[in-house]
């Protein structure tokens, strides 16, 4: 196998938990006889110091050349005036746009070395496997946005098309797990959401007959994440509650330095980040989290290059090194010693085991 992927470390720890995440897939084409071509660019901050824009054209090139995309994070208080021309975080909105990944994959997976990193009892933890769809690209990030000194709009829109293609997304995967949807809404209060239930209702029970499907409104979502995860299997939510919802599911893994994604569309390549910010106030401190970026590259490995025993291989390294007792600060155990990013990196290496 012979791969482009594109490397967008970004801003705060973006980079250092990227470059962990690099040398995993770099050692996978070592031990399993691929060879990944890494090409960097420009994205966020980083990109609007050195360009004046947020997503360079560089960087869209790029984009659309590479087999993947492997991104760290965006943003950070330098960037963040309210007055700013331009803020990282629209990099991110046009790259997902030119990239045409519709749909966030974001799995929730708890495991019991990490019970006790999270804020829940373990009776809460016991068996949650939960795969997240977001829509990406549409809604109120997206939507036309007005503001003046004493008020400010924004609109929120969404189009048949764009809730067919993410609910078919969501039930296709939902046919390879165990065939539960529960599809997210406002129902009682949107507009938008009542036309995401109506079509969910109509086109997953047609097009998925294997499937059962639930309706689900978002407030009560968000309290049933954490009093019965373990009952969940595929959520389906729009743009807004979809980042919502995913950062509240990472307290059941432990942390949110765990959680990887992938931003995929139609056809194979996608956007692989951890579902962490920039954590400006630890950046250069070795203190992140590199798991999310190490299995998001797993996720890569999965979903665009199609290497399921490589995805499956750097999975099981990274619960094998948490196992072993290698943990950032973040995940560590009470009175334990938190080890550096890097240490973390090389814990994962050590247990990536040759073809």
């Amino acid at each position: 196998m012979e791969a482009l992927i594109g490397v967008l470390a970004g801003d705060g720890i973006g980079p250092e938990v990227t470059a962990e995440a690099v040398r995993v897939l770099e050692a996978v084409a070592a031990r399993y006889g691929h060879r990944f071509d890494f090409r960097a660019g420009l994205i966020g901050g980083a990109a609007i110091d050195a360009t004046g824009s947020a997503f360079p054209p560089g960087t869209r090139l790029l984009c659309a050349e590479a087999h993947a995309v492997l991104l760290g994070a965006v943003g950070g208080p330098r960037w963040s005036s309210p007055d700013a021309p331009v803020r990282p975080e629209q990099g991110l909105l046009d790259m997902r746009a030119a990239m045409g990944v519709y749909a966030n994959l974001r799995p929730v997976v708890t495991h019991p070395a990490l019970y006790a990193s999270s804020p829940l009892r373990e009776a809460r933890l016991a068996g949650v496997d939960i795969l997240v769809i977001r829509e990406l690209t549409g809604g109120i990030y997206f939507g036309r946005k007005e503001r003046t000194a004493d008020s400010a709009t924004d609109v929120c829109t969404y189009s048949r098309a764009e809730i067919e293609r993410v609910l078919r997304m969501a039930g296709r995967l939902a046919l390879q797990r165990r065939r539960k949807i529960t599809s997210i809404d406002k129902a009682n209060v949107l507009d938008t959401s009542r036309l995401w239930r109506a079509i969910a209702g109509e086109l997953l029970p047609r097009e998925f007959p294997q499937v059962q499907v639930e309706h689900l409104l978002v407030d009560a979502a968000a309290m049933h994440l954490l009093s019965r995860a373990a009952d969940f299997d595929v959520l389906v939510t729009e743009n807004m509650f979809g980042d919502i919802l995913t950062d509240e599911a990472s307290m059941l893994t432990g942390s949110l330095g765990m959680l990887p994604s992938a931003a995929l569309g139609d056809g194979l390549r996608g956007l692989y980040e951890p579902i962490h910010g920039s954590a400006p106030d630890i950046a250069g401190m070795a203190k992140a989290n590199p798991c999310g970026a190490i299995l998001s590259a797993a996720m890569l490995l999965r979903h665009s290059l199609g290497l399921e025993p490589e995805a499956e291989a750097v999975e099981k390294a990274v619960f094998e090194a948490i196992e072993a007792g290698h943990r950032t600060a973040d995940i560590a155990l009470p009175g334990a010693r938190p080890v550096s990013t890097h240490a973390m990196g090389d814990a994962v290496l050590r247990g990536l085991k040759p073809h």
